[in-house]
């Protein structure tokens, strides 16, 4: 998660938008009124996250783009997220104060989640993503993302010289 969050940080520090990857399909889904409301309000605010979403009828919601940095990412469930924290926020000027939050949101959806099994390749890759990574010692919400244990802990942990 925190190696999506800073190449998200990065991302969006670069340029004004957030890179974009456009989708063949859109994604469509089922949205509140309140949702739609917010995606057309703030449509701006969406597509410097890289989320190009319109109105598809008076109860769904298109998604034409997504973020680049998130190419595993559930593309509803992200925009969704996002729309929640535009209702929350309210206007665009609190937004640019939160965008770290909405980062943070977006790079949770886009993380490899707890119980998905990784093949030996991805571990690597991580391993190494995490020593390129500043702050790769905790996730996003403060969390240690590693622990070093000592050989006494692991003989008490399997009851060793018990």
């Amino acid at each position: 998660e925190r190696i999506v969050y800073e190449r998200l940080k990065a991302a969006q520090g670069a340029t004004t938008r957030m890179p974009a990857q456009p989708l063949l399909v859109p994604v469509s889904f089922a949205a509140t009124a309140a949702e739609i409301a917010t995606a057309e309000s703030e449509a701006d605010t969406l597509l410097e996250l890289g989320l190009d979403v319109a109105p598809l009828s008076a109860a769904a919601l298109a998604v034409r783009s997504r973020p680049a940095a998130l190419p595993d990412a559930d593309v509803a469930e992200l925009t969704r997220s996002v729309l929640a924290d535009l209702q929350t926020v309210g206007s665009s000027r609190v937004v640019q104060r939160t965008r770290d939050e909405m980062l943070a949101t977006m790079a949770c959806h886009g993380a490899v989640r707890a119980n998905r099994r990784l093949t030996l390749d991805e571990m690597n890759a991580l391993l190494r993503d995490m020593e390129a990574t500043e702050r790769a010692d905790q996730c996003n919400h403060g969390r240690p993302t590693w622990r070093q244990v000592t050989m006494k802990d692991l003989d008490a942990l399997f009851l060793r010289g018990r």
